[in-house]
């Protein structure tokens, strides 16, 4: 597993052009997360929670501002050293779990280790007892469009793990699950926290989850203060 990680960012600005405007979606935010800490980060609908996970997580580069993971300045990275990078330290769960249609659950948890280089015989065995540790040890050859949406929801959580993050990612992780299952995602997060000491930022609407969190943050007007 990759060493605990702690989140620094620094003056964080993100706009996107829309025709002739720039709209700008964050303004200046800045955020430190300790190494272990779980945070949530809440706000109305479309004050740019997603798009700060993302430029966070480096899937987005920001338009000013610094962010460091551990002693990686995301900034002097290319292209391919950040997707490298990602795949080694960070890991997303998103509200749609984005899983590849046409692989099983155990294909789909195997893939972020097989792009890292790892060999298919441990990458297997590891998918095979994370999938067993979210409650699918009887699903692991079905397909996405086999299984219920609680279902795909904890693969996704699986495959977020895989590579034994530092960091974990998760924008509103139990926002299409009914409460039962919700509380079942909720309590992954926070136990994985618990056993690994996983550095989690969690964008949500769930009072529930976001109370179980460390520390509770708001985006409004595109900076963050206490919740």
């Amino acid at each position: 597993m990759a060493e605990r990680a702690h989140i620094e960012a620094t003056g964080l600005v993100k706009e996107f052009v829309d025709g002739p405007r720039r709209v700008r979606v964050l303004s200046g935010v800045d955020l430190e997360v300790a190494r272990g800490e779980t945070i949530a980060i809440v706000g109305e609908s479309g004050v740019g929670k997603s798009t700060l996970l993302h430029v966070l997580g480096g899937l987005e580069r920001p338009t000013e501002g610094q962010i460091r993971i551990g002693d990686v300045d995301l900034g002097g990275r290319n292209d391919r050293d950040l997707a490298r990078f990602r795949n080694q330290v960070v890991g997303f769960v998103f509200q749609f779990h984005h899983l590849m249609p046409d692989f099983t659950a155990m294909e789909n948890v195997m893939m972020p280790a097989l792009i890292g280089g790892e060999k298919p015989e441990s990458a297997r065995e590891r998918s095979a007892e994370l999938l067993e540790r979210v409650g699918l040890k009887e699903r692991l050859d079905h397909r996405p469009g086999e299984l219920s949406g609680g279902e795909q929801q904890r693969v996704a959580v699986a495959r977020a793990l895989v590579q034994r993050p530092a960091v974990v990612l998760a924008d509103e992780p139990t926002g299409n699950l009914d409460p039962d299952t919700a509380g079942e995602v909720e309590h992954l997060l926070v136990e994985m926290n618990r056993e690994a000491g996983v550095t989690c930022v969690v964008v949500t609407h769930s009072e529930r989850l976001a109370h179980a969190m460390d520390r509770r943050l708001r985006l409004t007007h595109g900076r963050l203060e206490a919740a």
